[in-house]
């Protein structure tokens, strides 16, 4: 009988899962095209790329963190059948994260002329900053489709996003094609035809889903039910307070990546270039852990809408069992396969002997990886979310950083210190989170026997 619960549970975290993860899936796999056709053009212009998403990424991940929290919001509000709320939060979240949008664009058009003054060549810079440029105008569309996707994620529905992902994606892989290389007329940009091709086909996404929107009944019936008295600071408050604490522990986890491949650079090109190639391996494997985080971040919402801790209890240990699963495979292909892979992306001998070794870490940190991101999910999903931004803080920016830099620039250690510091950082997170969930579970169980 207990065989037969824990297969169901394990169904409906893997069938909302699967969407999520296809979706992960597409947009990784055009950062690999991406890679490898910018990488085609030599390891300045890849590492150029690199730099700017490293830049980039850090003021991104802020309102992609905040749109999360719109998820467990209403989540927990359709599980208790109140449409009228969900829709408000809806409502909210297009004005909200449409104007996050325009400020994060803001901020990086701050940013953009101290890229010139952060320990890069200029040769990299200036492949860098054009391409920086087209991926900042992007977030502004991103905003308002993300309000759209995750409100989609908090009713339990990961297809209708999956397919519009999908569909972007591959118009972004022909525009790449049209516009790093000259193609069919086409002025030929090298790598800030890349940001051109994400900044085409970001646009397209808030588009194709409202009219999705529209033509569907089930979801148009949202639309129907706004009102000019559903804004309120109240429900902006709301939203802020789940997504601000998300945003800020995803913008700090993402920091400690990203400020990794910007010290990279300081060592040496050929470093960054493989560390590029490392990290965005690393990222495919971590698409599973997120669509299997999503899904879990949904079902323990619902749970949650309803206060069955019972429920909770077996989504998590769903979501950490999946999830050790999945990271023990992955460590062992990016170990066997460390010098092979590579080979898709560049041909530059140095590159992926670099990237090689960096695929060694990769696959160490691969457990602690997948046992803090599940923790994260189901944090999210009962809203104790400013838990995990302090321990976000403890982990990556008292400890990863500070250890990385030291064991890089102070050691002889070099390159792969920084990779260490990574590691570190996670098992600390791993830890702490599980930490907390368990404390919360043992919480829920006092209130539960006292009620």
């Amino acid at each position: 009988m207990e065989k037969f619960n824990r297969s169901g549970y394990y169904r409906r975290v893997l069938t909302l899962a699967f969407p999520v993860i296809l979706s992960q899936a597409g947009q990784i796999l055009v950062q690999l095209v991406d890679n490898a056709m910018v990488g085609r053009l030599g390891a300045v212009p890849l590492a150029g790329v690199s730099f700017a998403n490293a830049v980039f990424f850090m003021l991104f991940v802020l309102g992609t963190g905040m749109s999360l929290g719109l998820t467990p919001l209403v989540g927990e509000m359709y599980s208790v059948s109140n449409h009228r709320k969900s829709a408000a939060y809806l409502q909210n979240s297009i004005l909200f994260y449409g104007c996050m949008g325009v400020c994060i664009f803001l901020l990086a058009m701050a940013v953009r002329p101290f890229m010139w003054h952060m320990g890069q060549s200029p040769e990299v810079v200036r492949q860098a900053v054009p391409y920086f440029g087209y991926v900042a105008v992007s977030v502004i569309p991103f905003m308002v489709f993300a309000s759209f996707k995750q409100f989609l994620e908090g009713v339990g529905n990961t297809k209708v996003a999956m397919a519009i992902i999908i569909t972007s994606n591959a118009i972004n892989v022909v525009f790449n094609w049209l516009f790093i290389y000259g193609h069919w007329g086409f002025p030929e940009m090298g790598a800030a035809g890349a940001g051109l091709a994400t900044l085409i086909s970001r646009v397209l996404t808030p588009v194709l889903i409202i009219v999705y929107f529209y033509r569907r009944d089930s979801f148009y019936r949202y639309f129907r039910l706004f009102r000019r008295e559903n804004f309120s600071w109240e429900m902006i408050r709301s939203l802020i307070r789940v997504g601000a604490p998300i945003s800020l522990q995803m913008f700090m986890e993402g920091s400690a990546f990203a400020l990794t491949g910007i010290m990279m650079g300081w060592v040496g090109t050929v470093e960054m270039a493989g560390n590029q190639i490392a990290s965005v391996i690393s990222n495919f494997a971590f698409m599973i852990i997120l669509g299997i985080g999503s899904a879990v971040t949904i079902c323990v919402s619902h749970a949650y809408g309803q206060r069955d801790w019972c429920e909770i209890r077996r989504y998590a240990g769903t979501a950490y069992r999946l999830g050790l699963m999945w990271n023990a495979v992955t460590a062992l292909l990016f170990i066997s396969l460390r010098r092979y892979i590579p080979m898709l992306f560049t041909s530059d001998p140095e590159v992926i002997e670099m990237a090689a070794r960096f695929l060694v870490f990769v696959a160490v940190f691969q457990i602690s990886d997948g046992l803090q991101a599940s923790s994260v999910a189901i944090l999210r999903g009962i809203q104790d979310v400013k838990s995990i931004m302090w321990i976000s803080f403890i982990s990556y920016i008292v400890i990863s950083l500070p250890i990385g830099y030291c064991l890089a620039f102070g050691t002889e250690v070099g390159a792969s210190g920084l990779w260490m510091g990574l590691i570190i950082g996670l098992a600390v997170a791993a830890v702490l989170y599980n930490a907390r969930y368990r404390k919360q579970m043992k919480r829920s169980a006092s209130v539960v026997h006292a009620e």
